[in-house]
């Protein structure tokens, strides 16, 4: 019989997830269960000097308990906390480790940048629908961070962090999220996002035909939205996100205030503030690649973690 299964929390700047898995007969990984929170633990995120708020920690640790409460019935044999962006970059970030620890008895694992964008790329190397692919670029877009990532024959060729996460982004030039998007604002977001990636030692010369993965909430929320839009539950909805489509979400809730983005089916009420400026940034890393699409994944960084505890 194959060990049990184990559990991974992922603490991000937006959602704090969790994924039970389990290694199945052929090797693959089973997912027993998986759920996300959104706790926002990331506000802060674009001063000098970061730090999390005393409700962010609390919504935190008040979230990694109700996730850990719902694995009680898959029974994992082990259970690991993961912290990104939020935490790392945070200089209170130890603060928040010790709080998590005293209220559930578990330590957390702060990654590094790199650590992060390798624990994705493997995870992504899980997706059965990846399988086919042996070259291909994978951007992951979360609150605090951009992870790329270039795979050559199924193996981590480069793995850069960059701080073009949509809450930092939003902190930084967003002048009032609950208004709709200003032009001005905009800009300022695309102009800084290209400005980070042209200076970034990451390629960004794709070459002609590349295969590109988009994993995290904004790409997961994009393909809700355009599902809920043409009526189909998320598992019937195409996989490939066109960057035209995007351009076209973005023109139309951006006109919207965030009493109204608020209550688009398929993207996250919590989310809702920090969306439009995800959708520039996946905008702007698509035309600094020359891509025209994205094929979106759920497999990331939880399953990597997974994938690693069970080897």
């Amino acid at each position: 019989m194959l060990p049990g299964p184990v559990a991974v929390i992922d603490i991000g700047s937006n959602s704090i997830k969790i994924l039970v898995a389990s290694r199945a007969e052929d090797g693959t990984l089973r997912e027993h269960f998986s759920h996300s929170l959104e706790a926002r633990i990331s506000t802060g995120l674009a001063q000098s000097a970061p730090a999390l708020s005393d409700a962010g920690m609390q919504r935190g640790v008040e979230a990694i308990c109700s996730l850990l409460a719902a694995t009680a019935e898959h029974a994992p044999r082990a259970t690991v906390l993961v912290a990104t962006s939020a935490v790392r970059d945070a200089r209170n970030g130890g603060e928040f480790c010790t709080r998590v620890r005293a209220a559930t008895g578990l330590p957390v694992r702060i990654l590094s940048g790199t650590e992060e964008a390798n624990l994705i790329g493997r995870g992504l190397t899980s997706d059965p629908a990846l399988r086919g692919m042996r070259d291909f670029y994978v951007f992951d877009l979360g609150g605090g961070s951009l992870e790329c990532l270039a795979f050559r024959d199924r193996a981590i060729a480069q793995a850069v962090s960059l701080p073009l996460g949509c809450v930092r982004l939003t902190e930084k030039f967003i002048r009032d999220p609950a208004l709709p998007l200003a032009e001005a604002d905009r800009a300022a977001v695309a102009s800084h996002a290209q400005a980070t990636l042209a200076a970034s030692v990451f390629g960004f010369s794709l070459p002609a035909g590349a295969r590109v993965v988009g994993s995290g909430g904004t790409a997961a929320s994009a393909r809700a939205i355009l599902g809920a839009r043409a009526g189909r539950s998320f598992e019937a909805t195409d996989p490939l996100l066109a960057v035209s489509e995007l351009e076209q979400m973005l023109a139309w809730l951006g006109r919207l205030p965030l009493t109204e983005r608020r209550q688009i089916p398929g993207l996250p009420a919590p989310r809702a503030d920090v969306f439009p400026v995800a959708l520039i940034t996946l905008i702007a890393v698509a035309a600094a690649g020359s891509f025209p699409a994205y094929q979106n994944s759920l497999y990331n960084l939880r399953f990597g973690v997974a994938d690693e505890t069970l080897a």
